[in-house]
């Protein structure tokens, strides 16, 4: 799991180029979506640590290179720190993530993790002094809802035994973490460009993970190697994708396109583990949706700034 910056619209594009963005959009989703089945891969035969531990190491050195050949400088203290604290954050967020990905099927762990922009709402009223608004009271109810119904749909086709529990547990955990991911993102895209993230964030949460190594390492043998390379891939690929077309469209005609990630879920679970997808995770993923788009609506005043 690795989440995306929004940055501000850098200039108008002309109409007959509008649709790129969106377009650009779907494919990063999508690419993110593989990334997620890749990783799920990898992390069944050599575990979750080794597999993320892997992917940032060889995300670094692919991007870092970019990083320093378009002029790269050594960030301030006070950017770095924030690049320090939003890199730790997504190293536990991630684990956890691909920790739960093993034990849940593809779609339902990405509809739980929907709920991560209605639980930062709260964050950011804690941490930044924002306003709750009523609409988004409505939302995180709907989002409660949402994961409510997924549970229970789980419940009523399979027996929750202890996998199943460890997995919920861990994605409910990586979900509070993605959420204060959120907020971190807020300020580091107002001090760093996308590269500079995507280097330091592969490079301290590879930093973060890398004393756990001499107990949780595995070193994996060709055909996870192979997923874990792909998925780095992946993973810058969709990074780039999404920073181009966040910088060129404005983030309120993007985000609805994010919720494509349960129908790319939904088929690559499909594809790749011959995974179900049950009417509970179906009906639990719109109410979130839902209720993120609630949450997302901008109030008349707020759209003429």
């Amino acid at each position: 799991m690795t989440r995306r910056n929004t940055r501000p619209m850098a200039a108008a594009m002309l109409p007959e180029h509008r649709q790129l963005p969106i377009l650009v959009t779907v494919a990063g989703i999508a690419l993110f979506a593989a990334m997620d089945a890749f990783m799920k891969s990898a992390s069944i035969v050599v575990g979750a640590y080794s597999a993320l531990l892997l992917r940032t190491a060889i995300g670094l050195a692919v991007v870092a290179p970019f990083w320093l050949g378009l002029g790269g400088r050594w960030p301030a203290g006070r950017v770095l720190r924030i690049h320090l604290k939003r890199g730790i954050v997504v190293a536990f967020m991630a684990l956890t993530f691909f920790f739960a990905l093993v034990r849940l099927p593809l779609a339902e762990a990405i509809a739980l993790s929907f709920v991560a922009p209605l639980i930062a709402l709260y964050l950011a009223a804690i941490l930044l002094d924002e306003t709750i608004e009523r609409r988004a009271v409505v939302a995180a109810l709907l989002g409660l809802a949402g994961v409510v119904v997924i549970v229970i749909g789980k419940l009523g086709t399979q027996e929750l035994d202890r996998d199943a529990l460890l997995g919920l547990s861990a994605m409910a955990f990586s979900t509070l973490l993605y959420a204060w991911n959120l907020v971190i993102q807020r300020e580091q895209a107002l001090v760093a460009r996308p590269l500079e993230v995507a280097t330091f964030q592969n490079g301290i949460v590879a930093l973060t993970l890398l004393p756990l190594a001499p107990l949780l390492f595995v070193t994996p043998e060709a055909a996870a190697l192979r997923d874990i390379g792909a998925a780095a891939l992946l993973a810058t690929g969709a990074a780039i994708a999404l920073a181009w077309a966040y910088a060129r469209a404005e983030a309120q005609v993007l985000l609805p396109i994010e919720y494509s990630a349960f129908l790319w879920a939904a088929l690559f679970g499909w594809l790749f583990f011959r995974e179900e997808l049950g009417p509970g995770t179906v009906a639990g993923a719109a109410l979130i949706v839902i209720g993120c788009w609630i949450a997302a609506r901008r109030r008349p005043e707020q759209s003429a700034l």
